[in-house]
């Protein structure tokens, strides 16, 4: 985007890690913004050895995408459908004058801008989560991906931007765990698509528009098959590059297409529709319009607008759109760069307001996870309290929660309304952002290592924070355990949580009432209904109390009370309390929140944890334990552990608990769960289905022992096509032989050998093995005995030629196009023994071949020297592969 961020960003170096020291600065066109990338995790946070990631996407990946052909395909799917958002009920929004239906987009790094880390959670209590669902209805992940394939070594964070020479996609996919966490709040999920001049190599919008037979798009069938496996929305179209003034009305074909397919097109501001010249109108009007809609009807949903905007053009934007029959506050977003002006923003969002003081368009922001990336500590583990603090000052206006804001910016929710999915007859919370530094298991420690898991974080406190009193409000904070680091207003005492990585702490003096409002609701109450309460109150015994607080919608302006008797109590650990809600059956509840009563004197220290709070509606809601629970692949030598299960719909159940024994290893919605770390060498795998009234099912199991398994597996295959297997003889066992499979993981390739070897046998070499570079995974299993296992890698021996159809000979002049070889990495023109030589992006020196990702489209057109010299082609893979293609002469 115009002053935004591309490829490469400034990077901070993670916390006490020597080898990744390097600052590195981006300088950017169009204003020079720069943000920060995150570094590979180092330690115990480091990925696994085969932890799924995502990668991007070159139209050429695109068009063979399969995905039978990844073997992470299954772990990053979002399986969360799209809740529904409650209606709009003013009378009990923080500014009932705002209108509910201004829409937000925000566009950042999901877990901050990793290029090789993108996995849908993982063990670093520290990276970055979004934690105000409720302001936004889409979320779009904004951050470059390399194309699948790309070594990892390839990546040196030590070296400048411009000397990351590998390819990064056109295209990016949303996160599945941010997905699963926007669908569940009623927020869209949106990937990316990218193209620029100087930033994706030879990668170029004209290979969207090419027609099969049928006068279709493939690559727009591609997209939409692509969302809908992995479980997204829709696309940022972000193009800029100028367009052909001929291709125009093919792209709008395009965009089309990927509407009638159920796909969500939002289109950036960069595009002149007449010419096709870059052309940051800052506005909506009939330069930019027709990329929206024509005379012909709809051809995206709706804009983002360049920056540059100010009231004259916000207003001509609303005008404009009702023109056309549009409602600016759903399909014109007025841009909002958060990443580089952060807190001194030169926009006004007040200038976005009419004359009483509603918004006139939507609003977009762009790299809002600078409250994390651009910090010199995100990843100390001690300094998150800031970053909290930071997030909480841009959505709110202040870092408190405070009722007046921090400085110019006025936070977001000054023109967003909050939204809500909280609905039915049930709801339940344990205030989990997350992430923790532990987790708790019904107040037990059930897992003392800090995790990340956006899948696991719970539906936001809507309000954070909206407390009122007569005297001076207690204070609110999530509490991680005695291992966090708090802010310094606060002096409570460290708990942790009651179920997950947090519980809500309140703290302070309590010299008057304080009504903590919580959760903004559409929630029905039956003849059974129950609300009940876990808390911790460390604070001495006293005279205040804990109340219950109901909003109901018939009578919005009244905040019921129901009593928790005894609640003034010291407490030894958590302890529930329960109001019957039967007298209000057939309401609807607008609000849930907590009273704390005061005493009949000021309180000093008072401090209360809620460890939980739920709904339940009296029926029989526990969800039936989970089926088909199993080990797909246990690699001890790698410390992984790979499950699957048989997954009931999101009504039934909204997440699965994994333990070992007792021992709490993560959760997600979904019907399979990747391990890292796994040491345990014996051990019961439990699986707990919890439901929506937060009640949790009896336990499915699975036990293993690797005494019983062959150990210290060890592979190796050769370019001859011979896999070396070797392990020792299980410890103990039946005696019955061992059985021994190889199975690529690449499914659209298959292979299987499966052979029996003696019970005491050490090892074997099987022949006949592929060397097409494709992933294997080799189990032993020994008579009845736990299968234990280990992934591989088959010898890449394999390359196919440069096909010379792939280049367009005019005379004396040669154009080159992309190979269509999954892991081409360089392909060398030689004119009579000679390279030729090619320019680079980012005027980065030219190289004496073409190379993935980084030579420019112009670059490939070459004139040869002589009209009667030997031109050869050399491609070569990331294995060193080579294969020679002779384009003229002998």
């Amino acid at each position: 985007m115009a002053r935004s961020p591309r490829t490469g960003r400034r990077v901070t170096t993670r916390a006490g890690t020597a080898a990744l020291a390097a600052m590195l600065t981006v300088v950017l066109a169009a204003g020079g913004a720069a943000a920060s990338d995150t570094l590979p995790w180092t330690g115990d946070s480091a990925a696994g050895a085969h932890q799924p990631y995502q990668h991007g996407y070159s139209v050429t990946d695109l068009l063979r995408w399969n995905p039978a052909d990844d073997a992470h395909a299954e772990l990053l799917r979002a399986k969360v459908p799209l809740q529904k958002r409650n209606p709009a009920n003013a009378a009990t929004q923080r500014t009932p004058a705002l209108p509910a239906d201004t829409q937000l987009l925000t566009l950042a790094g999901d877990y901050g801008n990793a290029f090789f880390e993108s996995h849908p959670y993982t063990n670093e209590f520290s990276q970055y989560l979004f934690n105000y669902w409720q302001y936004a209805d889409f979320y779009a992940s904004w951050h470059g991906m390399p194309t699948e394939g790309v070594p990892v070594s390839y990546y040196d964070p030590a070296k400048d931007w411009r000397e990351k020479w590998f390819e990064f996609g056109m295209l990016n996919l949303p996160n599945p765990g941010y997905t699963n966490a926007a669908h569940a709040n009623g927020v869209r999920s949106l990937g990316c698509v990218f193209f620029s001049d100087n930033d994706r190599g030879d990668q170029t919008y004209a290979e969207l528009l090419v027609r099969d037979a049928d006068g279709g798009f493939p690559v727009a069938a591609k997209l939409i098959q692509l969302a809908k496996f992995y479980g997204f929305d829709g696309y940022f179209i972000n193009q800029e590059a100028k367009l052909a003034p001929a291709d125009i009305p093919a792209y709008k074909e395009f965009l089309r297409q990927l509407r009638a397919g159920g796909i969500y097109v939002q289109w950036y501001d960069s595009i002149n529709s007449s010419t096709g010249a870059i052309s940051y109108q800052n506005e909506f009007n009939s330069v930019n319009g027709p990329f929206v809609r024509d005379a012909q009807g709809d051809v995206s949903d709706s804009i983002f607008l360049n920056y540059w905007w100010n009231r004259t053009k916000l207003t001509n934007s609303k005008n404009y759109a009702a023109g056309l029959g549009l409602n600016a506050r759903k399909s014109v977003f007025a841009g909002v760069e958060a990443g580089q002006y952060q807190f001194d923003q030169p926009y006004n969002l007040d200038d976005n307001l009419d004359a009483s003081g509603a918004p006139m368009n939507a609003i977009a922001t762009l790299g809002a996870d600078f409250v994390s990336s651009d910090y010199a500590g995100k990843t100390d583990d001690a300094a998150q309290r800031d970053v909290f603090d930071r997030e909480r000052r841009w959505w709110t206006g202040s870092s408190q929660g405070a009722t007046t804001p921090e400085g110019s910016w006025k936070g977001i929710s000054k023109y967003i309304a909050e939204r809500s999915v909280i609905g039915g007859t049930t709801f339940a919370t344990s205030f989990n952002t997350g992430h923790g530094l532990s987790t708790w298991t019904k107040g037990r420690l059930s897992n003392p290592k800090e995790w990340g898991n956006v899948n696991l974080q719970d539906l936001p406190v809507t309000w954070q924070w909206w407390i009122d009193a007569a005297g001076t409000p207690l204070r609110a904070d999530f509490d991680y355990g005695p291992a966090y680091t708090p802010a310094s207003r606060f002096s409570y005492q460290k708990i942790g949580a009651y179920n997950g990585g947090s519980s809500l702490v309140l703290s302070g003096t309590l010299d008057s009432d304080n009504t903590a409002r919580l959760y903004k609701t559409d929630l029905k109450l039956t003849k059974r209904s129950t609300l009940e309460l876990t808390y911790n109150k460390p604070s001495a015994s006293d005279d205040s109390e804990l109340r219950l607080g109901l909003v109901l919608a018939s009578d919005p302006a009244k905040v019921i009370q129901l009593p928790l008797t005894g609640s003034g109590r010291h407490t030894t650990g958590w302890t529930t309390g329960s109001a019957d809600l039967s007298a209000y059956a057939g309401q609807r509840v607008a609000a849930l929140g907590l009273v704390v009563a005061a005493g009949a004197r000021p309180i000093p220290g008072y401090q209360v944890n809620l460890g939980s709070l739920a709904l339940r509606d009296g029926q029989a809601n526990t969800p039936a334990a989970p089926q088909d629970l199993r080990i797909t692949e246990l690699l001890p030598e790698t410390g992984e552990l790979f499950l699957s299960w048989k997954r009931s719909g999101y009504d039934k159940v909204r997440r699965y608990d994994v333990y070992l024994d007792d021992t709490y290893l993560g959760g997600v919605y979904d019907d399979v769960y990747y391990v890292k770390r796994f040491t345990a060498t014996s051990g019961t795998i439990k699986l707990v289905a919890v439901g929506p009234d937060g009640s949790q099912s009896p336990a499915a199991t699975t036990s293993f022992d690797l005494s019983t398994a062959p150990g210290g597996v060890k592979t190796s295959a050769k370019p001859d096509g011979t896999l070396t297997a070797a392990w020792t003889p299980p410890v103990r066992g039946s005696g019955g032989p061992i059985t021994l499979k190889v199975q690529s993981l690449d499914t659209a390739h298959p292979y299987t050998k499966e052979v029996e070897l003696s019970g005491t046998s050490t090892g074997t070499t099987l022949t006949g093995v592929p060397v097409d570079g494709g992933d294997y995974l080799l189990t032993l299993r020994a008579g009845t005995g736990t299968t234990t296992g280990a992934r591989g890698t088959f010898a890449d021996a394999e390359i196919s030629p440069y096909p010379a159809s792939a280049v367009a000979i005019n005379g004396n002049t040669f154009t080159f196009s992309r190979p269509a070889l999954p892991d081409w990495h360089t392909l060398t023109i030689l004119e009579d023994g000679q390279a030729k030589s090619f320019a680079t992006t980012y005027s980065s020196g030219a190289k004496p071949y073409i190379i993935r990702g980084r030579t420019t489209r112009g670059a490939e057109t070459v004139t040869m020297s002589s009209a009667t010299s030997k031109v050869v082609a050399i491609l070569e893979d990331y294995a060193g592969n080579k294969a020679t293609t002779v384009l003229r002469g002998n």
